[in-house]
């Protein structure tokens, strides 16, 4: 199933790909999402918000963290192009984003631990 925040096949196929290490690859996306997201909120140069998106674009894409990776090409393409208050919103709407993927990813390493 896919909706549009999270390809649930991308997921069951590396649950089957990463077997025993998938609540490792979980906690790997969780924790470097975060630190990009930091990065992102804290930075005002378009060239290391073009990269830090380009990285997070990458690993959100991986994961199949559709909507996200979606942004994060968004960020990537326009950051030099935009107003501070147009990537405030973009940053923020990344934040966001990634609010309403986590517990997927929790939920799937929860699930993953336990069976």
């Amino acid at each position: 199933m896919t909706d549009k925040h999270v390809d649930r096949e991308a997921l069951s196929l590396l649950r089957e790909v990463m077997e025993d290490g998938y609540p490792e690859l979980l906690d790997t996306f969780l924790a470097d999402s975060e630190s990009r997201l930091h990065e992102l909120q804290k930075t005002a140069d378009a060239k290391v918000l073009s990269e830090v998106a380009h990285s997070f674009k990458g690993s959100a894409s991986n994961m199949g963290a559709v909507r996200l990776a979606e942004l994060c090409q968004e960020l990537e393409a326009e950051a030099k192009d935009k107003s501070p208050s147009e990537i405030a919103r973009l940053v923020a709407d990344i934040s966001s984003e990634f609010c309403e993927v986590r517990p997927v990813y929790e939920g799937e390493r929860q699930h993953a631990l336990t069976h």
